[in-house]
Order: C-alpha cells, then sequence, then structure tokens
C-alpha cells in the first residue's frame, strides 16, 4: 500500500507498507510459464525492479535463457541489483543508479561517459540509457556510440511514472522499428509530457507528435563516437 501526501499539488512524502521477501519457486515457475507462452507473440519484455521480490537473480537468468536473444529484454534497474542484468539487451539507470552500478560518482559530462561506458562493458548488453532528471538523457550504444538529449520537459509538477514512462516509450519504439537513437528521443518527450501532470499519467501519440513539432527548432541533440 503506497500513500501519497500531497501540499500544493506537489507530491511532498508518500509512506510505503510492504512485504519484499522473494518470490516463492512455485510462483517463479508460475511466471517463466508465463513468458514461455507469450514468445511467440512478442518482441520485448521490460523487467521493471521496484526490490520488492519479484524480480530476482533466477527470474532474470531463467528469462535470458529461454528467450535465446530473439527478444529484446528491457530493464528498469535498482540500487542493489546490478548483478542480475548481466546479459539484458538494454537498462534505464537514473544518475544515482548508474553510479552505484558503475561504481563511479557521476559529477560531469567525463565520470558519465566512463560510468555509462563501464555499465556497457560490465553488463554486455546493446545499449544503457542514463535518465539525468533536468540534464535529460544520456544513451550509449555498445557500437561507441554516445547521444546526449536535452530534457523536453516544459514544467515539472511531479516526477511519478517517469522511469516508467521512458522504458516503455523507449521499448515499444524500438520494436517497432525505429533505432536506438530515434527511439531515446521519442522516450524524452514522453518522459517531458508526463512530469507536467500531477500524478501517473497517459502519453498518447498526439501528445509526442505536438510535443515533437514544438521542440523541433530547439532540439541540441549532440552525438559522439568514442574510441
Amino acid at each position: 500500500m503506497k500513500t501519497r501526501i500531497i501540499a500544493h499539488n506537489q507530491q511532498v512524502v508518500r509512506f510505503d507498507r510492504e512485504s519484499k521477501e522473494d518470490i516463492s519457486p512455485s510462483t517463479l515457475s508460475l511466471i517463466l510459464k508465463y513468458v514461455k507462452d507469450c514468445l511467440p507473440e512478442i518482441k520485448a519484455i521490460i523487467l521493471s525492479d521496484y526490490c520488492k521480490g519479484v524480480i530476482t537473480r533466477d527470474l532474470v537468468r531463467e528469462i535470458i535463457k529461454i528467450t535465446r536473444s530473439e527478444v529484446f529484454i528491457a530493464v528498469d534497474p535498482k540500487v542493489g541489483h546490478f548483478d542480475y542484468y548481466k546479459g539484458v539487451s538494454f537498462i534505464t539507470p537514473n544518475i544515482n543508479e548508474a553510479s552505484f552500478g558503475s561504481g563511479i560518482d557521476i559529477a560531469d559530462e567525463e565520470t558519465l561517459i566512463k560510468a555509462g561506458e563501464s555499465l556497457l562493458e560490465k553488463l554486455k548488453c546493446s545499449a544503457v540509457l542514463i535518465t539525468r532528471g533536468e540534464e535529460g538523457m544520456s544513451l550509449f550504444e555498445n557500437n561507441g556510440r554516445v547521444t546526449h538529449i536535452p530534457t523536453f520537459a516544459r514544467k515539472v509538477y511531479d516526477v511519478t511514472g517517469a522511469g516508467d514512462t521512458v522504458i516503455a516509450a523507449f521499448t515499444l519504439s524500438y520494436s517497432a522499428g525505429a533505432d536506438m537513437k530515434e527511439s531515446a528521443i521519442l522516450a524524452n518527450h514522453a518522459a517531458g509530457i508526463v512530469v507536467g501532470e500531477l500524478g501517473t499519467a497517459v502519453v498518447t501519440p498526439k501528445d509526442i507528435l505536438k510535443s515533437i513539432n514544438s521542440q523541433r527548432n530547439n532540439e541540441t541533440i549532440k552525438t559522439v563516437k568514442l574510441n
């Protein structure tokens, strides 16, 4: 149960009542059976790790094994679980999570680059998308390309659901045929929309197109190729 305290249209604090014990072996088997049943019809799986006991080391390992690299596996990570994620396709840490996962304190662009490269190497994934709050996001691809995307948010009322929006929009875009950079740009627009709404919000294709058109002349996206 989550209890949110709201003041002046902004969330001040949240109280959680919960159990964080790992899922039982029988529950793990049920989840894996469901994944296997879905495989013929899906192109991607999102593992959204809330540190509540569902995303376990065994679950991630078995999903990677049964998909055999044929399905794009995206992870929204949590501090303390980075060793679970080796072998997934894509991961979306925020600055704090990326600092923890890489062991590098991110304080500027140089340390940001080092952290992104470190995560790519440690996790053996195709890409890492580090979300940076008001600084936007940075996409690290395993081909050595790094793309810095500024935030497209015009106003920030509530960051609830922003991370979920990023990974959902990116994964859907990539699965539909966009490349990594295009998917990250679309995800950034989607996140910029939801933080401008109070509470959790739903982004429509129309909303994203409107955001893209309004920012078309203001984008300062920078892509560099690392050695």
